[in-house]
């Protein structure tokens, strides 16, 4: 079963972004995206649930710096993609 994906309005203007300035850290996102969209809890970029997520928000890495923070919706299939860019602790 493969989940759809969502994105936040700032999330799909980072994405943006990095299109056409980063292409290598793009390609990583393309890849953890396609990850996530497989198993949102397992794979590349050491998938982990935050604490205080409720088992629902989950963080990997993309780079030394930058992480991607997401909801999994079980029930109905899709993660909502809600940060990009950044580490969550240096907020």
């Amino acid at each position: 079963m493969m989940y759809s994906i969502k994105f936040d309005d700032e999330v799909v203007e980072i994405i943006a972004k990095w299109k056409k300035s980063n292409p290598i850290l793009f390609k990583k996102l393309k890849k953890i995206l396609q990850a996530i969209s497989e198993n949102p809890r397992q794979g590349i970029g050491h998938p982990e649930p935050l604490v205080g997520g409720g088992d629902i928000t989950y963080s990997r890495r993309i780079s030394a710096h930058d992480r991607i923070i997401y909801n999994i919706h079980d029930l109905e299939v899709y993660v909502v993609v809600i940060e990009l860019e950044g580490h969550y602790s240096d907020k």
